[in-house]
């Protein structure tokens, strides 16, 4: 749930995106699906991390300190956790290895017992990330106190609950040296405890409805389809100047060029199972594109060189790749990078150029990516690339000389099929962006800084690449008709914001029309837009449907660095509805007033 303030941060594949509304709205989902809705007992017990403020750089992340302003840390790194909590009634809360304003996460009762569970009202267990513990006062770390004994005391009176790890066996010692009581201890064991008895292991399993889970309920042709539809939904159309859909009829030789065409380790992304029947993206190209229709493969080049250059692609590579582009009527290269380079903590990144321990230095697509790139659009035949990352990617040449680009993320063990059928417009394209691509790795600022001044599309001053929520189709649709329920509304109260969405063009299709707000005339700087509703609506072509979104007053709150309190400032706010934070096709003013 942190939030992907920066595309360098290796683990931000792991994450719902770089706006803390978005964020916390996925989640909530999330939860609710992975505890259930039985009134005695949860599916699961679901784990809202890494609280708070953690988002890289990775080598650095047993030992850093962050230290946002204030409003950021009220604003950017809580609001989703406040969300699971109050919304989502999560189970869990796991604390990161990261210090915040000096005091490590595991240790901090400012977090942990202030916010969490006296202003949020949390009631679940808290337990540390893996190892957070001995951070606390390991030399190499960060050296809060300079013991064990102290470090499990700390944490422990702290709030948290549960270790991750060996380092509570200390809490012995610790009760000898009257560094914390048992009584303390005991309450630490109530909250662990208590999660046991909600998902019934203390109970007889005939009591508990989960506990009639078999294994033959695990990977079952269901659980494909729903693979399928949510890669299906989540791919999203950057580029196209209508090359895209593939015409069956008109391309009748494909070259698939690329070694992520044929990966099934990179659907897969980090933190990942193994796949049962995995779809790789040529063997769903070859299933989709159907009988008649010849497709070949060559690797290419590596998606990124070693250091040294040892691995740079021989001649026969590229002359292999040039030969089949050049044999066919269209060209589908996939690119991008893999969880090989970006993930949690990875060293064995770092003989690669652009990498470091997990995170990446540059956002742009390597080089040797490119180069070949250019070498196979230098045949004049149409090159569609597919992009495969778990984050941003900056690629202006290609933005610039290639007819389309999609964007498939690591789209799972059914990606392969999903990629091939919006490629050839079985299914049409709906995602959209939940991350900001930027140009250059020039327009970041610099990654440990924590502020959010000019990060994300919410304070970004620069003109991005594509821009959050953007997401093209193979269909057009007019937004028109919007109104409020109200012109003015309490700072507790609500507007319902309604319009129409007309599906315009020739296919069906789904959008997602997204609401952002801004604060005209604020007394504080305010974010350049937010986003506060969103909503998915399928049309056919030609139909017309309404659309309707609630936006609660609080969601136009700030924080009052002089109250130490939220407000929702009186005076005149805009609502912007449209397809993206830079395509919004409606402009509905509206005001809250004093009460």
């Amino acid at each position: 749930m942190n939030i992907f303030r920066d595309p360098r941060w290796g683990r931000g594949q792991e994450t719902y995106g770089e706006d803390p509304f978005l964020t916390g709205t996925l989640a909530v989902a999330f939860i609710r699906g992975l505890q259930g809705d039985d009134p005695n007992y949860m599916l699961a017990m679901a784990c809202a991390k890494h609280y708070a403020v953690h988002s890289g750089p990775e080598p650095e992340r047993h030992r850093f300190d962050a230290t946002p302003p204030e409003r950021d840390l009220y604003e950017t790194y809580l609001p989703q956790f406040e969300m699971a909590v109050r919304e989502g009634h999560v189970g869990g809360v796991m604390g990161a290895y990261n210090a915040l304003y000096g005091v490590p996460a595991c240790a901090d009762s400012f977090l942990l017992t202030d916010i969490l569970r006296k202003r949020w009202g949390f009631d679940g267990y808290i337990v540390s990330d893996c190892g957070a513990i001995h951070n606390i006062w390991g030399a190499q770390e960060h050296h809060y106190v300079t013991t064990p004994e102290e470090a499990a005391a700390d944490a422990v009176k702290a709030g948290c609950n549960l270790c991750c790890g060996g380092d509570y066996t200390a809490l012995v010692r610790a009760v000898q040296k009257g560094l914390i009581t048992e009584d303390e201890i005991d309450q630490a064991l109530n909250h662990t405890l208590w999660t046991r008895f909600k998902l019934g292991l203390f109970d007889p399993p005939d009591k508990c409805p989960f506990s009639k889970i078999g294994i033959d309920q695990n990977d079952t042709p269901e659980h494909e389809a729903l693979a399928l539809k949510v890669a299906e939904e989540s791919i999203v159309l950057l580029k196209n100047n209508g090359v895209l859909p593939l015409n069956r009829s008109k391309f009748k030789r494909i070259a698939v060029i690329g070694t992520n065409a044929v990966s099934a380790s990179m659907l897969e992304g980090n933190y990942n199972g193994r796949a049962a029947r995995p779809v790789t993206l040529l063997d769903g190209i070859k299933q989709i594109a159907g009988p008649g229709i010849e497709v070949t493969f060559a690797a290419g080049s590596p998606l990124a060189l070693l250091k040294g250059g040892t691995n740079k692609p021989n001649r026969e590579l590229i002359d292999e790749a040039v030969a089949a582009a050049m044999s066919a009527d269209v060209v589908i290269y996939v690119g991008g990078i893999s969880a090989r380079f970006e993930g949690e903590e990875m060293r064995r990144a770092n003989d690669f150029g652009g990498f470091a321990g997990g995170d990446r230095t540059r956002i742009e697509l390597p080089s040797v990516q490119t180069d070949l790139i250019k070498a196979l659009a230098a045949l004049r035949k149409p090159v569609i690339f597919v992009n495969c990352s778990g984050s941003a990617m900056a690629m202006p040449w290609e933005v610039q000389h290639l007819p389309a680009i999609l964007q498939a993320w690591y789209p799972g063990e059914q990606g392969g099929r999903a990629v091939a059928e919006v490629l050839f417009g079985d299914v049409n394209p709906s995602g959209h962006l939940p991350v900001t691509f930027y140009a250059s790795t020039a327009d970041l600022p610099d990654f440990t800084d924590y502020s959010m001044s000019n990060r994300t599309y919410r304070y970004f001053n620069g003109k991005p690449e594509f821009a959050f929520g953007h997401g093209l189709s193979y269909t057009t649709f007019k937004f028109q008709h919007g109104r409020l329920d109200a012109k003015k509304i309490p700072p507790d109260g609500a507007v319902k914001i309604s319009f129409t969405v007309k599906n315009s063009g020739n296919r069906d299709g789904d959008e997602v029309a997204q609401v952002y707000f801004r604060h005209v005339h604020s007394d504080v700087p305010q974010p350049k837009l937010a986003l506060c509703g969103f909503a998915r609506v399928h049309l056919n072509r030609g139909e017309t449907g309404r659309v309707m979104v609630e936006i609660p007053a609080a969601r136009l709150r700030y924080w009052d660095t002089d109250q130490k309190q939220y407000v929702v400032e009186p005076g005149n706010y805009e609502f912007l509805v449209g397809t993206a934070s830079d395509d919004l096709r409606l402009k509905l003013p509206m005001a809250v007033t004093t009460r």
